[in-house]
């Protein structure tokens, strides 16, 4: 006689309840939070401040409309952390005539961006998540800090630095004139240097540190000229050829690839 077979009914363990996922806009939320907590802890005054929260109200509209596509990615967060503090840095330079402004603090914020500005290619590499509008996001990161910083220089060096700030910006609105200069750049580790001499020179030159500071910024403003010099007579040579390959290193940083645009857009990837 066989005995009846019990079947046992495998036991279904409950499932650890999931996190929820940050969505595009909370994060952009949390940044401007993050960005008014800096701008209280600065105490930048009242011209600081109104130009601190305007920073983030534009800073949140761009964004908003630029990633209105896909999530940011974990190189993007990193990118992120360093537009608050160019919005901090930003808040300084502009209290700097009234007095309110303190340059160890401007230096030490502009310090912290300069060194995450080598982190988040890094992460983009590692993660796998590279992409043209991040790199976009880099490089744009990237100027806003140095015309930031060329302001705050500016106030005891002349307006003449203002120069290296602008640039960038003068080679866009160039680009969208002339579309040849939206092609795509070889790389060059000497424009990777170039743009962080940048950064490094306008920081020395806010705090004080050094003598003749103004000579430093001069020789990194000519060094600035050259480069670009250099890649507008190369894309200018080559402005009647179609179809070139993707860029590497067009950002400040050189960390993150890019593709090159064929039509000026919202944050979307040019030659420089």
């Amino acid at each position: 006689m066989t005995r009846p077979v019990t079947l046992i009914r495998p036991v279904e363990l409950p499932r650890p309840p999931r996190r929820p996922r940050l969505t595009r806009g909370t994060e952009l939320g949390l940044a401007v939070a993050a960005q008014l907590a800096l701008l209280a802890v600065l105490r930048p005054g009242h011209v600081g401040l109104a130009v601190g929260a305007g920073y983030a109200l534009a800073s949140w509209v761009l964004l908003t409309r630029a990633f209105r596509r896909r999530t940011l990615g974990p190189a993007d967060h990193v990118t992120l952390a360093r537009v608050v503090l160019t919005g901090g840095v930003a808040a300084l330079a502009a209290a700097h005539p009234a007095g309110a402004g303190s340059t160890a603090a401007l230096v030490a914020v502009a310090s912290a961006a300069l060194v995450l500005d080598g982190v988040d290619g890094r992460v983009a590499r590692r993660t796998g998540t590279a992409s043209r509008l991040g790199a976009r996001f880099d490089m744009e990161t990237d100027a806003l800090l140095v015309l930031v910083l060329s302001v705050q220089v500016a106030w005891s060096a002349g307006a003449w630095v203002l120069a290296i700030g602008a640039m960038r910006y003068v080679f866009g609105a160039a680009a969208w004139v002339a579309p040849w200069l939206r092609a795509d750049l070889r790389p060059s580790a000497a424009r990777k240097a170039v743009a962080v001499v940048q950064g490094v020179v306008l920081v020395v030159a806010a705090s004080g540190a050094v003598p003749h500071g103004g000579l430093l910024v001069a020789a990194a403003l000519a060094l600035l000229l050259w480069s670009f010099g250099r890649d507008v007579r190369w894309l200018f040579a080559r402005r009647d050829r179609r179809g070139s390959g993707p860029s590497r290193g067009s950002g400040a940083s050189g960390e993150r690839s890019t593709d090159g645009a064929r039509r000026a857009g919202l944050l979307d990837p040019v030659a420089r």
